[in-house]
């Protein structure tokens, strides 16, 4: 099991990329907080993989004017080029977030299920999960008042949200370009729902687009980030001796929505030969069974559940144990860069759930055609380590400044008047292979 890194200072919020200085602001609730001395594990793995909307991003480009000089920002460079050429990188700079919404949040999280204060931020433990670039550390759907004593408040995640979006919008940056060059950590499905048109604008990070409106994020204006995996890489070569099980799955069996269709997959493939499927919980113990299954099983089968992604792909990614996708709405991370056809198998649900289709379909790959997934599996696996100077921090901003001249577009456009007679919501996203292909194996 990955330990969980403690928050050992407050997680920071809003980012820029810039290109020449402007006046500086009136208000010290502009400012930005200081990032270039601190390594990347103790900025950007906290501010991206353990808060949401705890940490929200503002990205300034170059294609606009640079911030203060503070005392420090952090340089990203894009690219091998000549690091002379300061066009070629970008900046980023974070806004200093008032408490309640950072540890504030944490310590209420805390308060609810009984435990005491603390004197010290840096003791305050980060609740783990799969959403560990999460925002809702207390699950909306929960009453407010459920465990809290009557002599402490209790927290109000609406209102939380409501309450960050007003000291948000009156931020002289948010103002300036309303809110275009901002990069905002919406990872949980829920993650901002009570204000999500309000950020819209901005690039959203988050793992799918299944509980988002078309008007609302797009791959277009949007990256789509991966889970932080919940259970140890594996450090073996690849290899079938120790790989027995044909697939594996272990999970919640019973889902809403798209995930339905678990049930379904459990039915069809609990009795079959050299096929592990299990229902269970998150917990310490589940998390050592699906490391152990996951590293000694060739495929892994990654259902839809609640959204149409889990972190259990990325979890079978770094065990180089082939996914087995059935899931027909998901998105992926980094697919300018990965062709997930060579490290996955994807199967229509359809097909998936019909006796016998899917154990006779993995049961003709070849011996060599695992070991080729095993070895492209190998060869991406940093892009889903998140402490990897080379992997997840480092392909998430590079997509981010890929949207540099969307922002600049957009941030121009809008300050004109655009009057455009539509019978349905306007959508800037690019519209996905209805058809879809499915996965030949050669």
């Amino acid at each position: 099991m990955n330990p969980r890194p403690k928050l050992r200072s407050p997680p920071l919020a809003p980012a820029f990329f810039p290109s020449s200085p402007p006046s500086p602001p009136p208000s010290s609730h502009n400012s930005k907080a200081s990032t270039s001395k601190m390594p990347r594990k103790s900025l950007l793995r906290p501010t991206l993989a353990i808060t949401c909307f705890l940490a929200l991003f503002t990205l300034y480009s170059f294609l606009f004017y640079t911030p203060p000089n503070y005392t420090s920002n952090t340089s990203i460079k894009l690219g091998n080029h000549d690091s002379s050429d300061a066009s070629k990188k970008a900046r980023i700079y974070l806004y200093d977030l008032p408490r309640r919404f950072t540890y504030g949040v944490i310590e209420s999280y805390a308060a609810a299920r009984g435990g005491e204060p603390v004197e010290n931020d840096a003791l305050l433990k980060y609740p783990g999960n799969q959403h560990s670039a999460e925002c809702l550390v207390v699950n909306p759907i929960r009453p407010a008042t459920m465990n809290v004593s009557h002599d402490r408040a209790a927290y109000n995640d609406e209102q939380t949200q409501e309450d960050l979006m007003e000291w948000l919008e009156e931020q002289v940056y948010w103002k300036r370009n309303n809110g275009w060059d901002h990069v905002i950590i919406c990872q949980d499905p829920n993650a901002l729902y009570k204000v999500i048109d309000r950020v819209k604008n901005g690039v959203l990070l988050v793992s799918d687009f299944g509980r988002l409106a078309r008007n609302q994020a797009s791959l277009v204006k949007d990256v789509i980030m991966p889970y932080s995996h919940r259970i140890k890489t594996y450090e073996g070569d690849i290899g079938l001796e120790k790989r027995k099980s044909l697939l594996f799955f272990m999970g919640n069996r019973y889902r809403k929505e798209g995930g339905k269709i678990r049930d379904l997959l459990f039915h069809v493939l609990e009795n079959e030969r050299e096929v592990i499927i299990k229902h269970g919980a998150q917990s310490r113990e589940s998390r050592r069974a699906a490391s152990q299954g996951m590293h000694t099983s060739k495929f892994c089968l990654h259902p839809a559940g609640d959204t149409p992604s889990a972190c259990r792909l990325f979890d079978a990614i770094v065990s180089l144990c082939i996914p087995v996708i059935v899931s027909d709405h998901i998105e992926l991370p980094f697919e300018d860069a990965i062709d997930y056809r060579k490290i996955a198998i994807f199967v229509d649900s359809s097909t998936a759930v019909t006796p016998g289709n899917l154990v006779k379909l993995l049961r003709r790959v070849s011996p060599g055609k695992i070991l080729e997934f095993q070895k492209e599996l190998k060869k991406v696996k940093r892009y889903f380590e998140y402490e990897d100077p080379d992997g997840t921090v480092k392909e998430i901003w590079r997509q981010v400044a890929s949207k540099l001249p969307l922002i600049k577009l957009m941030s121009n456009r809008d300050k004109r008047i655009v009057v455009r007679d539509l019978v349905e919501q306007d959508c800037a996203c690019l519209c996905s292979n209805q058809s879809g292909v499915h996965t030949t194996l050669r």
